[in-house]
C-alpha cells in the first residue's frame, strides 16, 4: 500500500479505469401479444378439425332409456321407519339441530322421554322422497339443514315447549299434530289451548244447558195451569159443603 501511495506512482485516489462495461438498452421481451401471420391463419383455417356428419339424424334414434339405480335395502328400510313415525305417532315436530355436547342431547332425551316423547335422528336424502309422496308433502321445505324429530303418540306441545326453551340449539320449525301442519307460531296457540277432557267437558255442559232450560220453559204453563185448576175444585168443594171458601193462595210467576 506503500507503494501505491506514493509521491512518483501514477494511482491517484478518485481515479476510475478509462474502460467501464456499461449495458445500455432494455431487455427482450417476447411476451407481448402478437398477431398471427395470415399465411399461418390460413393453413389453422384449412387444417381444422370437421367432425363427420351423423349418418342418421338424432331425432330418429331410439332414445336411451336412463338406468335407475337401485336402492339398497338399508335405505328402504330407514323409509319404512319414517312411514311408521309418521302413521303411528299424533305429534311429529320438525327442530333444527345445532352441535351440542353428548352430555346435554343426554339430557334433553332424558327430560323429553318424562313425558313420552322420543328424538329421532333423521337425513334428509331419506325423508325428503318419503314425504313428497305423502300428505306431508308441505314439511319438505324444513328439511334442508341437520334435523331431528321429536314424536309422541300423544299431542304434548306445552311439555315439548317447555323442555326446547332451556335447549338452545334446537330450534322447532314447525310441526304436524293430528294430520294437520302447524308453524312455529301455530303449535306454540296449540299449547294454550285446554286439554281435550276439559274442552269436552265445557262442550257437553254447554249443550245440556240449553235442553234444561227449553224443559223448564215448556213445563212452566202446564205446572200454572195445574195450580189454577186445583185451587178451583177447592174453592167449588168448599161451596158445596156450605163452608166459607179458604182464601186463594197467590200463585208466583215464575
Amino acid at each position: 500500500m506503500a507503494a501505491l501511495s506514493g509521491g512518483g506512482a501514477p494511482w491517484r485516489r478518485g481515479w476510475l479505469p478509462a474502460l467501464q462495461l456499461v449495458r445500455r438498452g432494455s431487455k427482450a421481451v417476447t411476451r407481448h401479444w402478437k398477431a398471427m401471420h395470415f399465411q399461418r391463419q390460413k393453413l389453422m383455417a384449412v387444417t381444422e378439425y370437421v367432425p363427420p356428419r351423423a349418418a342418421v339424424p338424432p331425432r330418429c334414434l331410439t332414445p336411451k332409456r336412463e338406468t335407475r339405480e337401485e336402492d339398497n335395502g338399508y335405505a328402504r328400510l330407514l323409509r319404512r321407519q319414517v312411514e311408521e313415525v309418521f302413521r303411528d305417532n299424533r305429534m311429529v315436530a320438525v327442530c333444527q339441530y345445532n352441535s351440542m355436547p353428548d352430555e346435554d342431547v343426554v339430557l334433553m332425551r332424558h327430560y323429553l322421554r318424562k313425558h313420552n316423547i322420543e328424538v329421532k335422528f333423521v337425513l334428509n336424502e331419506i325423508i325428503r322422497p318419503v314425504l313428497s309422496q305423502s300428505k306431508y308433502k308441505n314439511l319438505v321445505p324444513l328439511f334442508v339443514a341437520r334435523n331431528i324429530l321429536l314424536v309422541s303418540p300423544e299431542t304434548k306441545a306445552k311439555e315439548m315447549l317447555r323442555v326446547l326453551k332451556g335447549v338452545p340449539q334446537v330450534n322447532l320449525l314447525g310441526a304436524c299434530i293430528d294430520d294437520t301442519i302447524l308453524s312455529r307460531q301455530g303449535v306454540e296457540n296449540f299449547a294454550k289451548l285446554p286439554p281435550l277432557e276439559a274442552s269436552q267437558g265445557q262442550t257437553v255442559g254447554a249443550l245440556a244447558l240449553l235442553p234444561s232450560q227449553t224443559s223448564s220453559l215448556l213445563q212452566l204453563g202446564s205446572l200454572h195451569l195445574t195450580a189454577l185448576l186445583d185451587q178451583h175444585i177447592h174453592q167449588l168443594q168448599a161451596e158445596e159443603a156450605g163452608s166459607p171458601a179458604e182464601p186463594p193462595q197467590s200463585l208466583g210467576t215464575h
